[in-house]
């Protein structure tokens, strides 16, 4: 069962990385609804539904958040805190995807509230390997919390 309906949001900086991640995800054939955002405080925004963010007809919540930790204004880190702290918000799986393979940030993205960790791969035909992994994994075989009606 494909979920295809659930909305991507990454949070990424690198003009470059989004033009990867886009065609990573067309390449595995996500056709999902991506926004993108390019700092962390405008994560916070599109989170929280605030600002040019109000209308969630035209910026819905996220399902599955892409998470740089490397962001301007706010990290990711800052980014997966406030989320934790938040009360009312839709669940959302955040995946951090960063250069860093350090041990330490690993640690701290879980400990945050991280539901996977990726470390951006050296080539564009390893991230499309890891965009169809996640397309089997996460849009085929996992089950998403529903949200009801008047939530």
């Amino acid at each position: 069962m494909e979920n295809q309906d659930k909305v991507i949001l990454l949070v990424e900086d690198s003009e470059d990385d989004i033009f990867l991640m886009k065609r990573a995800f067309k390449a595995a054939g996500i056709t999902n609804p991506l926004f993108v955002v390019n700092d962390g405080e405008a994560a916070v925004d599109y989170l929280s539904g605030k600002g040019v963010f109000a209308n969630r007809d035209e910026y819905p919540y996220p399902s599955l958040i892409f998470l740089d930790l490397k962001l301007p204004y706010l990290t990711g880190f800052d980014v997966l805190d406030w989320h934790q702290k938040q009360n009312g918000l839709p669940e959302a799986i955040f995946i951090v995807i960063s250069s860093s393979n350090q041990p330490t940030d690993l640690n701290r993205a879980y400990r945050l509230g991280a539901s996977s960790y990726v470390v951006k791969p050296p080539t564009a035909e390893q991230l499309i390997d890891i965009a169809k992994a996640f397309r089997i994994y996460w849009l085929s075989c996992n089950a998403f919390p529903v949200v009801a009606a008047t939530e």
